[in-house]
């Protein structure tokens, strides 16, 4: 079963479960003059994906695709939106565009810089390089400036069906996806090594920078929206992060 929900103003989460994983697969359709669409989904999932955007807007005008990494889930149908939509454009990071993405689509990219605006009409998306948060070198997350919601990707991921937006504590469900952590159906599923944690290392460093962005609505990829204090809810992420997955590795 696919949903639909608006969980900011023009922005959309298209949500199906998969029940043999016990997980949520969710894209995000920004309903704008040049519409966005985060996460194309899997190839196998491009004709529902279709079908849900088609009752918003007409997928033929989607002028941007963009998601965090290059992995099926992200981007697995990138070129079959590529091909409905004739004016659209990828835009991800320079590392993606250059080692997977313009190889991949149909299309050439449009280069993200650190910063950089993407601008949809009425409203403003910017472009955050994070190597490795959630994971792969080539990374990158957008705020929309005005409402503030973040396209967090894996970030926060929550197992189960579960409710499209919430203003609970989701820091707790995400500590038990990652708590049994080689139990899980995705083991290593985020890189974490004591390196991490040391003098500032690089993923704490990201996700303290995306907290003071002041996110208010944390758009997660799999599992429930999150709306409330974003900038708390990264900073309790980095935290957990530390405590469970610095805790594994020092019990090996």
């Amino acid at each position: 079963m696919t949903s639909i929900t608006e969980i900011a103003p023009d922005i959309y989460r298209i949500s199906t479960y998969d029940p043999k994983i016990d997980m949520q697969f969710i894209q995000f359709l920004v309903k704008d003059e040049k519409p966005l669409l985060f996460h194309t989904g899997l190839k196998g999932m491009f004709s529902i994906v279709h079908d849900a955007v088609a009752k918003i807007i007409d997928p033929s005008q989607i002028r941007w695709i963009s998601f965090s990494h290059f992995e099926a889930d992200e981007c697995g149908s990138l070129n079959e939106w590529l091909s409905i939509a004739p004016n659209a454009q990828t835009g991800c990071s320079p590392i993606a565009a250059f080692v997977s993405v313009d190889d991949f689509a149909i299309r050439p990219s449009k280069i993200m810089q650190h910063a950089e605006v993407l601008n949809t009409g009425k409203y403003n998306f910017q472009f955050h390089h994070t190597p490795q948060v959630p994971h792969g070198w080539d990374a990158g997350l957008f705020l929309e400036t005005s409402h503030k919601t973040l396209f967090c990707s894996d970030l926060f991921h929550q197992f189960g069906d579960v409710e499209a937006i919430t203003e609970s504590d989701v820091i707790e469900r995400f500590r038990q996806t990652i708590v049994n952590y080689e139990a899980s159906p995705f083991p290593n599923y985020i890189p974490y090594t004591t390196h991490s944690d040391a003098c500032g290392g690089l993923r704490q460093r990201i996700l303290q920078e995306l907290a003071v962005l002041k996110p208010r609505t944390l758009a997660t990829m799999h599992g429930s929206t999150f709306v409330g204090d974003g900038e708390r809810a990264l900073q309790d992420l980095a935290v957990v992060l530390r405590e469970v997955l610095v805790n594994q590795i020092t019990a090996t």
